[in-house]
């Protein structure tokens, strides 16, 4: 048996998949480990804005490059093969060993020391679906490889981002009642994005020879229709029946989970298949080897809280901003990381000038106005004050300065920077969370006035008001944006000098 260095020794890592989920994480936390880290991908544009770009050796390559992948190698201490497609079709299973190989045998030849390789956990004897069936056999070339490799198979990891967490979260916030396939009730252990990160990086500091597959997760094991209720509890949300049904229909399912969350039928249909049967640690013997992470691995519903932490912040772009907690998503989430979101987005453009603009939208609001339909806002308020919200009542502080934190109305100002941004948190009641960012900037002589309402729905109501108020909406944010600009026109005429005759 070999076990972790206590002094572990540097190593130069390269490291596949760094523009995805796992791999975009990984590379930070290897650099924290003193590591010098290489990064393998084919558009190095995708990488272009992390916040480590700069720290790692960029190499632009495919792994079907068999001389370039060694070439990438050379050097080398660790290899981390972190890529795994989720496209489908003929010759699939094929393609996914046959670069399994290429890298195999470019990593013989380069005299890399270990191969470290992320797989899912599965049941022995049974017939696995597509993807868990190509990805056991990815981690069998590695083993069978003269280079050691150590195979992680971990079940459904839970982290902002991932597709298996985000396809528990949607699918819990829209249904009250779930009518699901039989498989809901299949044994399920979970895992940590944390924990899995900490034995990928653990990983290259093993000392001696080691070739086999190790199984992780957090040793709490749960229905999948369990992981859906404690996923409602931890969110607030009330309790979730989940009704199995005596039919598989693997594909069925992968529709609805398409059309119920943002995840693609292309994905959904492999993940619900991976679902099929059991996905618990046939064995613990990774303790022998690496120590479990300092106060223990994380259990479910930590991992859950940790993943929806990221919303106490209120960043509302496709890209959240970091709140601190590992599970916080990075640059390289996949698009739908995070909630689902809806988006009306207006911008006008106008011979004004951007400063006259800025003066219209830092004075938004209470005896302002909102510069469309007055009554129609003002019943909202009225509705809102009638359910025990903040109504229209509280008006503003200064007609027209705000700083962070203020009340307008029933919004807060969550962020501004003067002359060019004002991000606005709704304090109403709603089904959901919701912002509205108005800004300006410079275009040509003129400028660009941009106006998105957002609104992230909870649950099914969450879904159904905004479809409801969607009408409304298509007569007041046009209107809004048109009257600001407007206002803003007019604003800067008054301030010209007038001629005399």
């Amino acid at each position: 048996m070999t076990a972790m260095s206590a002094q572990p020794t540097p190593k130069t890592v390269l490291v596949t998949g760094a523009t995805g989920y796992i791999g975009g994480r990984l590379v930070p936390r290897l650099l924290e480990a003193g590591h010098t880290v290489k990064v393998l991908v084919r558009s190095p544009e995708k990488i272009a804005g992390v916040p480590w770009r700069d720290q790692v050796e960029v190499v632009q390559s495919s792994l079907d490059d068999g001389d370039a992948l060694r070439a990438a190698l050379a050097g080398v201490d660790v290899f981390y093969y972190l890529v795994h497609s989720m496209a489908a079709g003929a010759g699939f299973e094929a393609k996914e060993k046959a670069m399994a190989r290429t890298a195999a045998d470019a990593a013989a030849a380069a005299g890399v020391h270990r191969i470290v390789y992320l797989g899912g956990l599965h049941p022995q004897g049974v017939d696995l679906s597509t993807h868990m069936r190509s990805r056991e056999a990815v981690g069998k070339v590695f083993l069978d490889s003269p280079v050691d490799a150590v195979v992680f198979q971990a079940g459904v990891v839970i982290g902002s981002g991932s597709a298996s967490f985000e396809m528990i979260r949607h699918l819990s916030e829209t249904l009250p009642l779930m009518p699901a396939p039989s498989w809901v009730r299949n044994r399920i252990e979970a895992i940590a994005v944390r924990d899995v990160l900490y034995y990928l990086v653990s990983a290259a500091s093993l000392e001696g020879t080691i070739n086999r597959t190790f199984d992780i997760g957090c040793r709490q094991v749960l229905t999948y229709a369990r992981m859906m209720q404690e996923y409602s509890a931890v969110a607030g949300l009330p309790y979730r029946v989940v009704l199995a049904l005596p039919i598989p229909a693997p594909k069925l399912a992968g529709m609805w989970v398409a059309l119920t969350t943002p995840i693609p039928w292309s994905m959904a249909v492999p993940l619900v298949q991976s679902l099929q049967h059991d996905a618990v640690s046939n064995e613990h013997d990774i303790d022998q080897f690496i120590p479990q992470p300092e106060g223990g691995l994380t259990p479910y519903r930590d991992a859950v809280a940790l993943a929806l932490g990221k919303e106490r912040d209120g960043q509302v772009e496709t890209t959240w901003a970091s709140a601190g907690a590992d599970s916080d998503p990075l640059p390289s989430d996949p698009e739908w990381a995070g909630h689902k979101v809806y988006i009306d987005e207006r911008t006008f453009h106008g011979d004004v000038d951007p400063a006259h603009v800025w003066t219209i939208i830092e004075g938004i609001g209470g005896r302002n106005g909102w510069y469309s339909l007055p009554l129609a806002w003002q019943v909202r308020g009225w509705l809102d004050k009638l359910t025990g919200g903040a109504g229209l009542l509280r008006g503003r502080r200064h007609p027209h300065s705000l700083v962070a934190g203020e009340v307008v109305d029933w919004w807060r100002v969550e962020k501004i920077e003067h002359g060019s941004l004002l991000r606005l948190r709704a304090e109403m009641r709603a089904p959901g969370r919701a912002w509205l960012e108005l800004s300006v900037e410079p275009d040509g002589g003129g400028s660009r006035y941009r106006q998105r309402a957002i609104f992230f729905p909870k649950g099914l109501s969450g879904r159904l008001y905004w479809l409801a108020v969607l009408p409304f909406h298509s007569v007041i944010f046009p209107a809004m944006a048109r009257n600001i600009t407007t206002a803003a026109q007019k604003l800067a005429d008054a301030e010209r000098p007038q001629r005399t005759p």
